[in-house]
């Protein structure tokens, strides 16, 4: 596949009109959608330009987008989220760029999306993948499993979103553009501490030598324009090497590339003789597993994984075979080796809803409140006696304060 122009005109005002990508760029820009989602539906519309020998996508309609959509399923045999994700890039160019009202699309059959569940590792695997990485990749899994972020997420960390007093992480513009509160793991604290320190020699080497400026988003950068200079704003994990920004060409030092994490989980999988397929993503997939083992409500895993609907959050029962099948046995297949009874169910997710209800105001759980005996955690270097995710969870709910009643 090759790629196409970004000289593509509209035929019928070929002198006048601006070229379809700049056309694209505006629209898709001036509703604040991701970078990640203008490279991808970018790349859909050109492939699609592509597959019909150049033609302009204001000379085809309905015909050639179902052709496009069906070709991609039983030619190139995509899966059925790639195919949509094709389809939502068109709907985007002809109703967004192009302002064309097209009914037929509406009728438009979209591929049924089969629901897969996703790989969990045990404790004990974590473990012994968190083992065999150290420095920077050591630190970056540990806050995907022990505060569910997502890798993106973890890159975008500035250094004033760690809250090092309340032991929490508020993840900025995460996915949906949405923010959220989550748990800083206990065991990570002094290594990142020992980490902030080394960014910071780096960041004032950056401006000694006339740089130390990072990327600002939106339009911050012009109404603070000495922002970007600051400590706070640093990216928590800044790559080694600066480099210029591809839309501005200023020279700024970036967070790590993700590429670079993504490889070093993959040579940990093999080197701790992980036979399951593990990404970074696992390890999120794992954060919230082993809270429900733990006993937490599941409005609460919903609330830390920043899912907007809890049918999503509710995957992890089955993974866990808590679904309906196992509801009349809740003393079976207990989680961490032991049997979950009722009482310990009632004495975790009791004080967590009455948390929800305290929201706004300044309290916060004892940890003694939500505890259970349990086996340590693999970020749990303290030696307590609840999985590090689980004890951790408390610092979402501001203040600390003794009692609840």
């Amino acid at each position: 596949m090759g790629q196409a122009p970004d000289s593509l005109r509209d035929p019928s005002n070929a002198s006048h009109a601006p070229r379809l990508i700049d056309r694209f760029r505006t629209a898709i820009r001036s509703r604040h959608y991701s970078q990640r989602t203008e490279k991808t539906y970018w790349f859909w519309i050109r492939y699609f330009i592509f597959h019909n020998n150049k033609r302009h996508p204001a000379d085809m309609g309905a015909p050639e987008v179902t052709a496009f959509l069906s070709w991609l399923a039983t030619d190139r045999n995509v899966a059925a989220a790639t195919q949509n994700q094709a389809l939502a890039a068109l709907l985007f160019l002809y109703k967004a760029v192009l302002e064309r009202d097209l009914p037929w699309f509406d009728d438009l059959l979209r591929a049924k999306r089969p629901v897969r569940l996703p790989v969990v590792l045990s404790e004990a695997e974590v473990r012994k993948l968190l083992e065999q990485l150290d420095g920077v990749t050591w630190m970056m899994a540990s806050l995907l499993y022990g505060a569910g972020l997502h890798l993106q997420e973890c890159l975008m960390l500035r250094v004033k979103d760690v809250d090092f007093a309340y032991r929490q992480i508020l993840v900025r513009n995460g996915k949906g553009a949405k923010d959220r509160v989550t748990m800083l793991p206990e065991g990570a604290v002094q290594p990142l501490q020992a980490h902030l320190g080394k960014v910071r020699t780096l960041h004032r080497r950056d401006l000694a030598e006339g740089y130390g400026e990072v990327w600002l988003p939106h339009a911050l950068s012009r109404k603070y324009p000495r922002a970007g200079y600051e400590w706070g704003w640093q990216f928590l994990f800044p790559s080694k090497n600066r480099s210029a920004d591809p839309e501005s060409g200023v020279i700024r030092r970036h967070h790590l590339y993700p590429d670079t994490m993504s490889r070093a989980v993959k040579r940990a999988t093999r080197a701790a003789g992980i036979i399951k397929p593990v990404s970074c993503h696992t390890l999120r997939h794992s954060f919230a597993s082993h809270l429900l083992q733990a006993g937490y409500d599941i409005r609460t895993v919903q609330e830390l994984l920043g899912h907007s609907d809890v049918s999503t959050t509710m995957i992890y029962t089955h993974v866990l075979n808590k679904g309906a099948a196992c509801a009349s046995e809740p003393g079976a297949g207990a989680p961490l080796g032991g049997d979950v009874t009722a009482e310990a169910r009632d004495t975790t997710a009791g004080p967590i809803r009455r948390v929800r209800q305290l929201r706004g105001r300044t309290y916060r759980l004892s940890l003694q409140a939500l505890l259970r005996p349990t086996q340590s955690s693999p970020l749990d270097s303290s030696g307590g006696t609840g999985p590090l995710v689980a004890r951790d969870v408390t610092a979402i709910y501001g203040a600390s304060v003794s009692h609840l009643s």
